[in-house]
């Protein structure tokens, strides 16, 4: 089963994803005329605008929240310590680049998630890539597709990562059984996704800044510590992603392919660009213009890339810890780096830290698996047992060895990616125009709004009282 998942991955990674990932980044910089660079100001405008919508909906913050919820977690642990491990630390390099395109495809997958959307129950929304390439594509196979793709991903493989990084942490940081740790984390996790979109979103709201906070400001007080070597870090980095360190050895080639190729799956992994995840919660918010959504989730990339994971590579490589190919990988790498640094209470911060982390992505991973599962199903009576599979498969995956687990998570990222990726590219003239409608009216010095008869083309396409 390994040979057969590695073999896969090395095709759709190696040969098709991380061109296609970065090629289509590219693409949507040029054609929004490098939007994440020009509007990044207006991201933090739109979010202070940002006002809880009529009837209880979710504000632009809580989907944005909801977003980096589920962006943040164990890659930003984890993943970073393995793509380092496995790649060098040009590896990180290449998580920037693929987080600064990724920025412009966040940005078209966003503001083509709200365009899109449909009314749910309660008075809330809920869209997606489905439901763009269903309504914008005419191509409910395609939507289909995609959902059973992030359905069988989120649910029983990712779910599953998640858990097991959490119990793991907890044994290693504080000798927790794993059982006991698995049974209270499910139990948790009814109480939140048991109350829908909008205690999810209340949830997010409060947790993930708090969380993030606290995590930065450790790695702050690190690289603080270690400023004059600040650039020596940098400039390793940068010599490392081009193969410089290793083209003494004649290694040159395959240096670059293994610190390009960890970079942009980890950094996939962990900001998710592309992927059409952040999507589906983009879609929940109460917004006057589809465009302002897709601007605050570009800030979620950024975040969670530039910010939070290089927050961890600088937690690794200052410790002096980092063995290419080492033993030490993972969570434990990032809690032994932690500990050099601040001393024994480091490794049970990474612990709790983890767990917030974790905790947070699999609730928001219960609701985007949700809505697709109705999309599929196309009623809500799949919502009960789905909910009740997913708790179980947290459960086994506090408590089974999971060895192959994050190449099949590879596997399940990459075909999603792969689907959402032709889908937006497709669609890319249509968030290019609603994109330009947005600008156009800043620039006339009034609050964007969204008027649906301006695009004949594309009104027939979307639900009748949803803008």
């Amino acid at each position: 089963m390994t040979a057969i998942i590695d073999a896969i991955n090395g095709v759709i990674w190696g040969k098709l994803l991380i061109y296609l990932l970065l090629g289509a980044g590219l693409y949507f910089t040029i054609r929004t005329g490098l939007v994440q660079f020009r509007h990044f100001g207006h991201v933090f405008t739109v979010m202070r605008r940002s006002l809880l919508a009529d009837k209880g909906g979710i504000s632009s913050f809580g989907a944005f929240a909801t977003g980096m919820a589920q962006r943040v977690g164990t890659g930003n642990i984890v993943g970073v310590g393995l793509a380092l491990t496995v790649g060098g630390p040009g590896a990180v390099f290449w998580m920037w680049v693929v987080a600064l395109v990724g920025m412009a495809t966040s940005f078209v997958e966003n503001t083509l998630a709200q365009l899109y959307k449909v009314r749910d129950v309660g008075g809330t929304f809920r869209g997606g890539p489905a439901y763009y390439m269903e309504r914008g594509l005419n191509a409910r196979w395609m939507g289909v597709l995609f959902s059973v793709l992030l359905v069988s991903s989120y649910g029983f493989v990712f779910n599953a990562v998640h858990a097991n990084s959490m119990t793991d942490a907890l044994h290693t940081g504080f000798g927790f059984n794993r059982w006991l740790s698995g049974a209270v984390i499910v139990a948790i996790a009814a109480l939140v996704v048991f109350g829908g979109i909008r205690r999810i979103a209340h949830f997010a709201e409060a947790v993930v800044p708090l969380m993030a906070v606290a995590y930065l400001a450790v790695a702050f007080v690190v690289v603080a510590r270690h400023l004059p070597e600040l650039p020596a870090i940098i400039a390793l980095i940068v010599r490392s992603a081009f193969g410089l360190e290793q083209a003494a050895a004649g290694g040159l080639g395959w240096a670059v392919s293994q610190a390009m190729m960890q970079g942009v799956r980890r950094g996939l992994f962990s900001n998710e660009a592309g992927m059409g995840s952040s999507p589906n919660a983009a879609a929940t918010a109460e917004v006057r213009h589809p465009a302002a959504q897709g601007f605050v989730q570009m800030l979620g990339v950024f975040g969670d890339t530039i910010v939070i994971c290089t927050a961890t590579a600088s937690i690794i490589l200052f410790s002096g810890l980092y063995e290419p190919n080492g033993e030490l990988t993972g969570v434990p790498l990032t809690q032994e780096s932690l500990n050099l640094q601040v001393g024994a209470w480091g490794s049970p911060f990474v612990a709790i830290v983890l767990q917030f982390f974790s905790f947070t992505t699999i609730v928001a991973n219960f609701y985007f698996g949700e809505i697709n599962a109705v999309f599929v199903a196309g009623t809500r009576r799949v919502v009960l047992p789905f909910r009740l599979a997913l708790l179980a498969c947290v459960m086994v995956g506090s408590v089974a060895a999971l060895e192959t687990v994050w190449k099949m998570a590879d596997l399940a990222m990459g075909l999603m990616a792969l689907v959402n990726l032709v889908a937006i590219l497709l669609l890319s003239p249509v968030a290019v125009k609603v994109m330009h409608d947005y600008t156009d009216q800043l620039r006339r010095g009034v609050e964007p709004v969204f008027d649906r008869k301006k695009f004949p083309e594309i009104d027939e396409k979307l639900e009748r009282d949803v803008w």
